[in-house]
């Protein structure tokens, strides 16, 4: 096998390797449940990183047995999967920048505000197509209910706990209506019914609670957020070793068909 093979496949199975810490991130974006209930957000990173084990595969194939036209293939796929990571990145990167959060005197978590978030992301998942489903899925999720297993939470405890922006926008009044802690889920006689336009949409059924509250949707988008900001960071190291991975390879298949040239011409002359 050629020098320049050589070096195509090793960089190639070093990227095998790479691609299964996105698979792995692809599959936990998609097993959160707010991911569960947006169905076409949970896949594009676990595509990626699938797409990007599959090319990796290809470039090994071509490289160790010498399949040029493999080969050539494989470039031209990588150059579409990088432009196809810029894009994903660019994306996530615009709609993700505005937050809705903001904090409360007294909580050590924060409350969201739907209007903070990029009109983008407000309309394809909070849109009254979309919400009624996105509702439902909540709804019969453990997310809130889950909070009530745990030890019991006194007002001042549940108060300093870290809770998601989810469990935040959706599982509980906002802190303005002033409404009196019970335990997580269940919340009774507000002092302020006027202070947000949530405050008489609460209701202390589990299957309702705040589901249909504006900072339900605000904390879907917090939690949204936060994930694919984390997210993001692994689709950079992507796009960026599939950016060296390119430029290496394109100079070693030069060299490669440099290489047979020289050998036929070399060849011609004996």
């Amino acid at each position: 096998m050629a020098v320049s093979n050589n070096i195509i496949a090793t960089l190639n199975f070093i990227a095998i390797l790479c691609s299964i810490p996105i698979i792995t991130a692809g599959i936990w974006l998609a097993s959160k449940p707010d991911n569960e209930c947006i169905r076409w957000l949970r896949w594009p990173v676990l595509i990626i990183g699938i797409l990007f084990l599959l090319l990796a595969l290809t470039g090994f194939v071509g490289a160790y047995w010498n399949k040029q036209g493999l080969l050539a293939f494989y470039l031209f796929c990588n150059a579409a999967l990088i432009i196809t990571g810029l894009i994903l990145l660019i994306l996530a990167f615009v709609v993700t920048r505005p937050s809705g959060a903001y904090s409360v005197p007294g909580r050590s978590y924060k409350e969201y505000r739907l209007g903070g978030y990029s009109e983008w992301l407000r309309d394809h998942v909070t849109d009254m197509d979309h919400w009624g489903n996105i509702k439902s899925c909540l709804s019969s999720s453990s997310i809130c209910t889950k909070m009530t297993q745990k030890d019991s939470y006194t007002a001042d405890q549940f108060f300093a706990t870290n809770i998601s922006p989810l469990q935040s926008g959706c599982c509980k009044p906002p802190t303005a209506c002033g409404y009196q802690y019970v335990n997580p889920i269940m919340w009774i006689n507000p002092t302020n019914p006027t202070g947000d336009v949530d405050c008489p949409i609460w209701n202390n059924d589990p299957n309702q609670l705040c589901y249909n509250c504006d900072s339900c949707k605000a904390g879907l988008l917090g939690n949204l957020r936060k994930e694919w900001r984390t997210a993001n960071v692994i689709l950079i190291v992507a796009v960026v070793a599939l950016i060296c991975l390119y430029l290496i390879a394109c100079s070693a298949y030069r060299n490669a068909q440099t290489e047979e040239i020289f050998k036929r011409y070399k060849q011609g002359w004996t």
